[in-house]
C-alpha cells in the first residue's frame, strides 16, 4: 500500500494538489490503471492491466496491445534508417 501511495496520494499532497490529483473521487483529475489483480496481494499484479484511462478516454488491453504494436514499427522502421 504504501508503494502505491507514494506513486499516487503522496505527490499530489506534496505539491499541495491534493484537491484535484492523488486520489480517485469526483471532481478530480483522473488518468489511471485498471488492474486484473489486486496489487495489495502481491505488486507483481500492478503489470496486470486491464484497461487505461488517460484525458477520460478508455484504452482496452485490445487496444493498449494495438497502440504497442504501432510503437514497435515505428522504432523498427526508425532503427532502419
Amino acid at each position: 500500500m504504501e508503494a502505491l501511495q507514494t506513486a499516487t496520494r503522496n505527490p499530489a499532497q506534496y505539491f499541495d494538489q491534493h484537491d484535484t490529483l492523488g486520489t480517485i473521487e469526483v471532481g478530480k483529475i483522473a488518468d489511471l490503471v485498471l488492474l486484473e489483480a489486486n496489487p495489495l496481494e502481491a505488486i507483481t499484479n500492478t503489470q496486470k492491466i486491464a484497461a487505461v484511462v488517460v484525458a477520460g478516454k478508455l484504452f482496452s488491453q485490445e487496444a493498449l496491445q494495438a497502440l504497442q504494436a504501432l510503437r514497435a514499427a515505428a522504432a523498427g522502421a526508425a532503427q532502419q534508417k
